[in-house]
């Protein structure tokens, strides 16, 4: 296992598609729940304890070997918004191609067979950080902090935040990125022995809801 390939998948600058997605800030900043750090720190808390814990024992159950056909059904059924779904497996596909061309792997090839229109992100995640030779904690965290970081970048266009401030609010809860990392894995090898059905099923109704409103104006920065 090479540590530097965490590096590699959790860098900003691979070509996965994150930086065109807002992770629910610019409905957010536009109904003005968030208009600077201390908000923004308060929504990115609120979006890593819930999608965010989601998506780290999606990521994580994928590197233990659980099935990612099973563990996209299971991230359907915790994505009620239809927004959010179709954002979620176009991340996915976009990630794929970047995984495959990457670190080419015969798991990648059949998975992108199995959903040629994407899989659900964190699932696409796990699958490639197996195939870099990562463990399921680093998948996690990438996950954890993709969470809130995508949301925190996002914020620095849609209000012309300080981007020190904005980097401020990823170090202070990074402490909290460290436990929903450790709360995923836990779940994750649970999931390895009992199913899916031990996954967190963490709700944030209010991105959904957003998310729906977001999908429908007819000019956005982001795609979701």
């Amino acid at each position: 296992m090479s540590r530097a390939a965490l590096l590699v998948l959790a860098d900003g600058r691979f070509p996965a598609g994150g930086h065109a997605h807002s992770g629910g800030a610019e409905a957010a900043v536009k109904a003005g729940r968030v208009t600077g750090a201390s908000s923004l720190e308060e929504f990115c808390r609120g979006r890593l304890h819930t999608a965010g814990l989601v998506s780290a024992a999606l990521a994580a159950s994928a590197v233990l070997g659980v099935s990612p056909v099973e563990l996209d059904a299971a991230a359907d059924a915790r994505t009620p918004s239809p927004a959010l779904r179709v954002a979620a497996r176009k991340l996915g596909r976009q990630l794929m191609r970047a995984a495959r061309a990457t670190w080419p792997s015969g798991e990648l090839d059949a998975l992108a067979r199995e959903f040629p229109k994407g899989a659900h992100q964190p699932v696409v995640l796990g699958v490639a950080a197996r195939a870099a030779g990562l463990e399921a904690v680093d998948a996690a965290y990438c996950a954890a902090y993709e969470s809130v970081s995508g949301a925190a970048s996002a914020t620095v266009r849609l209000l012309s935040l300080d981007p020190f401030d904005a980097t401020g609010v990823l170090a202070r809860l990074a402490p909290e990125v460290d436990r929903v990392a450790d709360r995923a894995v836990e779940a994750a090898r649970e999931v390895a022995v009992v199913g899916v059905g031990a996954l967190p099923a963490a709700s944030a109704p209010l991105l959904e809801i957003s998310a729906e409103h977001h999908s429908g104006w007819p000019v956005r920065l982001f795609a979701s």
